[in-house]
């Protein structure tokens, strides 16, 4: 950095910057606004995509640092048909300041996600969200009869790769990349994957996945409907990872996960009905549980 800040005070630089973008799938990809290819922490930076960014407008304090990137869609690098898949969505974003010269020489200008992506005639604009933006977020936990907790994080520390839970295999039928059917699976009871997960794991559409909105035992065949398509394309031949759902109920908790001692809501909270009840002459008023136990 001091060898950097040296040549910045000499009056003349030899400058340009670096953009990395990590999509979610873990591939990487490079770009930079010099004519020549840069390569540093294992990534090349291509000159050829015409991918430059606007100044990132930074303030003190907690306050959201955003900018934009604009670039040329083309079939080598950022694609119409990855950004429509969503391959895109919220992928980590880095951004240099380089001295082209000698790539040892840089800094870190900005660091985030990529938010919005809007697309017109061959190109495409991207908002860079910088760290601070989840502070635009809900902060704070809900008090709740539900589990607050995502199946399978830190809170829930259940494993969902249990052979129990999970089931990888190709399908019979896809309609519009929504409706998939697959051959039996009786191990599994009627619903087991409602509210799950569907992951794509090989093929056009590999590590795209979606959020189960039904799932029905029809005719010897298992039918998952997802709340949204898969926006790739997904054949008979690509195989296909089920994850059963949770509906964030304790008896499901108990009962279909055996982890009530990881829920994470509050069943026996008081409803906004019981709170503006007053004393009645008539009902159960010996002072039990309202459970009735």
């Amino acid at each position: 950095m001091n060898a950097l800040s040296d040549h910045l005070a000499s009056g003349a630089t030899h400058l340009c910057h670096c953009w990395a973008v990590t999509r979610a799938d873990g591939v990487t990809l490079g770009f930079t606004d010099h004519d020549l290819a840069l390569t540093f922490d294992g990534i090349r930076f291509a000159p050829e995509t015409g991918l430059s960014a606007r100044a990132v407008a930074s303030t003190t304090g907690l306050s959201v640092n955003n900018s934009d990137a604009v670039g040329a869609l083309s079939s080598d690098a950022i694609t119409e048909a990855d950004i429509t898949a969503g391959r895109y969505d919220a992928a980590q974003v880095r951004v240099w300041r380089v001295r082209w010269d000698d790539v040892v020489q840089r800094d870190l200008r900005f660091a985030g996600t990529l938010g919005e992506m809007t697309r017109a005639k061959g190109g495409f604009q991207a908002e860079l969200r910088g760290l601070t933006e989840p502070l635009n977020q809900p902060q704070g936990r809900s008090y709740l009869p539900s589990c607050a907790a995502v199946l399978g994080d830190a809170r829930c520390r259940f494993n969902p790769d249990d052979p129990a839970y999970r089931f990888t295999a190709p399908p019979v039928a896809v309609d519009g990349g929504r409706v998939f059917r697959f051959a039996g699976l009786p191990m599994f009871h009627d619903g087991w994957f409602t509210g799950g997960d569907l992951l794509v794991t090989t093929g056009a559409a590999q590590g795209l996945r979606g959020p189960v909105k039904t799932d029905r035992l029809l005719d010897g065949l298992r039918e998952i409907t997802l709340w949204d398509p898969i926006r790739a394309a997904v054949g008979v031949a690509d195989l296909l990872a089920l994850t059963a759902g949770c509906d964030k109920a304790a008896q499901t908790c108990r009962v279909k996960f055996a982890n009530l001692l990881n829920f994470q809501g509050f069943p026996d909270i008081p409803g906004d009905d019981w709170l503006v009840a007053v004393p009645r002459s008539d009902g159960n008023l010996t002072g039990q549980s309202r459970r009735g136990k």
